[in-house]
């Protein structure tokens, strides 16, 4: 039976709970030619109304000519299965993802080495798919050998649906609904160079402006919004 190890249900009001979250900062270059800059700023990131609320706007920030906002999870995890209640943003340029990062990240290791699984991205140029993946060492998009399945889906910017995965020992499934969209299985290969998915990750909420994914931006379609019902992790 599962059992639930993580949650945040946003029943609060203001920045979102230092103890559960941390917001990623900074104006420079960030990976993918992306165009933002990551602030914590209320005008970026907020909770209100039982919703956690990411915007994205045409902001100057030392070089960069927009803003948004980025929160990783403190904690990390090792297998489980994580849902996210979602309303993604639309317009032309908007780049929101729920993914994950392996913990040793933030210990040095490069990326992606450390793995990579990303729960649901999603274009706004395109509206109706969804991108489900897993980057390695040795499969990753930088390579052209990640992982990754596009599924179709509908009202994605107009209504809440529920972003899930379920993450064992081998294999990694992704579901939009109940629905199962995507699934990876291990194979022979347990190099942590192919298969770095046996050892924590930490969660993370964004939206990238732009950038090799986002594409060119409309700026008549910002502010991107992206709202959060809830986060709930469980293990078995």
């Amino acid at each position: 039976m599962e059992k639930l190890i993580f949650s945040d249900e946003f029943d609060y009001d203001g920045a979102p709970n230092p103890e559960k979250w941390r917001c990623e900062v900074g104006n420079h270059q960030w990976a993918n030619n992306e165009l933002q800059a990551y602030s914590d700023r209320p005008s970026n990131v907020y909770v209100k109304d039982g919703k956690l609320v990411i915007v994205a706007q045409k902001e100057k920030d030392g070089d960069r000519e927009y803003t948004s906002a980025r929160l990783n999870t403190k904690e990390s995890f090792t297998y489980g299965t994580f849902k996210i209640s979602a309303k993604l943003p639309n317009g032309v340029g908007s780049w929101p993802a729920i993914w994950m990062l392996g913990k040793s990240i933030r210990e040095g290791t490069r990326w992606p080495l450390c793995g990579e699984i990303d729960i649901m991205e999603h274009v706004g140029r395109d509206e109706d798919n969804l991108l489900f993946s897993l980057h390695s060492e040795k499969r990753n998009h930088a390579i052209g050998t990640e992982r990754t399945i596009v599924a179709r889906s509908k009202d994605l910017c107009k209504d809440f649906h529920e972003y899930c995965v379920k993450w064992t020992p081998t294999f990694i499934e992704f579901f939009v609904d109940d629905v199962s969209m995507a699934r990876f299985d291990k194979d022979d290969d347990n190099s942590v160079e192919n298969w770095p998915f046996d050892a924590p990750h930490f969660m993370i909420l964004n939206i990238a402006v732009g950038g090799g994914l986002g594409g060119p931006v409309n700026d008549e379609h910002l502010p991107y919004v992206m709202e959060i019902d809830y986060v709930r992790i469980y293990a078995e």
